[in-house]
Formats: structure tokens, sequence, C-alpha cells
């Protein structure tokens, strides 16, 4: 029986820690503006942009350790990744269900984290996972349409902007952060610079961001053999 107490008593001792700390969390919300670097005029879609924080106090990362890791997929479906952009903290692995009616070969080996899934069937899925911090640009070795970013990031603290350009960020502990922020098409993405924010028990906001977009978006890329894609892939039944 005391043996038993005791076991109670140290269970209770460390869930203590984990509950306070969801009481206490707060919500860091702000917005960003997208304008396009030319002609300084705001994008009619403000959104992907992606916003994270990272704690500036020892302590605050082992609150942040605690967040519970959540499924990540990203589809394919209709010829198209959805979503375009997933925002995971490092280490995380991301599904990849193949919802098409054909073939699909994923992969990504220009930048971040390199991988080649290979042809794999409609209703089959793959997975990867992400153990480097930074974006790595996702790519269909068939269907050259299709193009996406999974961006890995040190933190579990992540928003993403709305078509409206809104950010929220929910259960932030209180403390001091940094505040990162990265945008797949910015003009210069050394101005995206990092600030410090400190949050309250009742949240805090970051303001408002304005971004440089690019002018000219090329987005044309070659498959993972480095050469052009073939016009007979782009046909409506493959």
């Amino acid at each position: 029986m005391r043996r038993l107490l005791s076991n109670l008593v140290l269970l209770a001792t460390l869930l203590l820690p984990c509950v306070s700390a969801g009481q206490e969390s707060a919500r860091v919300t702000g917005s960003v503006e997208i304008r396009n670097e030319q002609k300084n005029q705001l994008l009619k879609d403000q959104s992907l942009v992606a916003v994270w924080l990272t704690p500036l106090d020892a302590n605050q990362a082992v609150v942040t350790s605690l967040t519970q890791q959540v499924p990540y997929e990203m589809l394919q479906q209709g010829k198209h990744f959805e979503p375009h952009l997933l925002v995971i903290p490092v280490g995380s692995t991301v599904k990849f269900p193949n919802l098409d009616p054909w073939f699909h070969n994923v992969f990504s080996l220009y930048r971040g984290k390199r991988f080649d899934l290979g042809l794999y069937q409609a209703g089959s899925q793959k997975t990867v996972q992400f153990d480097r911090p930074g974006p790595s640009y996702i790519f269909c070795n068939i269907h050259p349409q299709m193009s996406a970013v999974v961006l890995a990031v040190e933190s579990p603290l992540i928003g993403v902007s709305d078509a409206t350009g809104r950010v929220s960020i929910t259960d932030v502990p209180p403390g001091r952060y940094r505040l990162h922020f990265w945008y797949e098409f910015a003009a210069n993405p050394v101005d995206l610079e990092m600030r410090e924010l400190t949050v309250g028990k009742d949240g805090a906001s970051f303001g408002k961001v304005s971004i440089a977009a690019k002018s000219n978006r090329d987005e044309r890329h070659k498959n993972k053999y480095g050469q052009d894609y073939d016009p007979e892939n782009m046909a409506p039944e493959y």
C-alpha cells in the first residue's frame, strides 16, 4: 500500500507541470501584408506566410517540448499537393497519400530533406521524416504542375497566415520568444528579420509585418533526373 501511495504521489508530481502549462497558455496574434516589390500593391491573397516562436528562456524549452506530436499529411489529389505549404516541427513525419487514380512519384532533391519515394499507385501512401530544419521543395516526377513546400522549424509554436493576412498561434506559454517569418516568394528573405516578443498570460500581438514579394515567379523545374518533363505526361488521363 505504501508503494502504491508513493507511486500515485510521484505520478501527480509529474503531471502537475503539464496541467499548469496548459492552463497558462495564451494566444499570439498579428497580421502580414504582402506587396508586389515593383508596384508596391497588395496581393489579393495574403496567405502562406509561416510564423513561429522559439523560446529565449531555458525553462521554456521544456514546456514547449511537451507539445504532442500530431499526424501530418500532404495529399496528392487532382494533380496537386494539398496543402501547398506544410509547417512542422523538426523531426516530424509526414504522410504522402496518393488519392488520385494514377501513379505519382514524390521527390525533393533541390534543398532541405532530400528523398525520392518512387512510383506508387492510387490508394497507397509513403512517409518521410523531416529531420533537418528549413524548407524542402516537393515535386512529382510525372506531373510538373505539382509543387509544394514542407518547412521544418525548431518549434511546435507555429502559425500560417490566411488569405487576409491574419496569423494566430495558440497554446503559447508566457515568456520571452524570438519571432520568425518565412515566405516562399519573398523578394529578399533577409528582410524577414527575427524579432523578440514577450508573451503574457493574456497573450500578445506582433502587430503587422510587411513583406515584399517577387514580381516574377519562375516556378519551372527539372524532373528528378535533371531533365525537362515529357509534354505527353500532361494528358488528362495520366
